[in-house]
């Protein structure tokens, strides 16, 4: 199996300079784990994720030990936090070195990106432009869909 054969084709996008509330919105309304981040002409530039939000220290601003959401959207501590991480926008905590594979990458390739740089999911892209996304949602469906045909065998 290819990435091609595997891969999720509807997705979001975000461009670099887009807040950084758009992303998080995105994310939730999308339930993607990560969105390709692409400049003015569609080429991917980076990739914002769930980890990007949870294991980022920008501007000095370090998320506390413990639930850092309760903390965050807390009414009086988190407020300095809540403003610098409003004025933040997406290329500033984004990976900027996206892990892809080609639309042509075999299963075995792409859980090997996956597990060589620990992460849940890989762009897919044809020539520069993204096509699909692969993520671990997106293996185990394929698995299903193997095991049905083997069951019915």
């Amino acid at each position: 199996m290819l990435a091609l054969d595997v891969m999720r084709t509807s997705f979001a996008t975000i461009k670099p300079g887009a807040p950084l509330l758009d992303a998080v919105r995105l994310l939730l309304e999308t339930g993607q784990r990560g969105l390709p981040v692409l400049d003015g002409s569609g080429a991917l530039v980076g990739v914002i994720s769930e980890g990007d939000f949870l294991h980022r220290r920008e501007l000095g601003v370090h998320w506390p030990e413990g639930f850092w959401l309760e903390w965050l959207l807390s009414r009086e501590e988190g407020r300095l936090v809540r403003e610098r991480t409003r004025a933040l926008s997406v290329d500033a905590v984004m990976s900027r070195k996206p892990v892809y594979v080609d639309e042509r990458a075999t299963v075995d390739e792409i859980v090997a990106a996956m597990d060589n740089h620990q992460i849940s999911q890989v762009m897919v892209l044809r020539d520069t432009r993204v096509v699909g996304i692969v993520g671990r949602v997106q293996l185990i469906i394929a698995l299903e869909r193997i095991l049905a045909r083997s069951e019915g065998d």
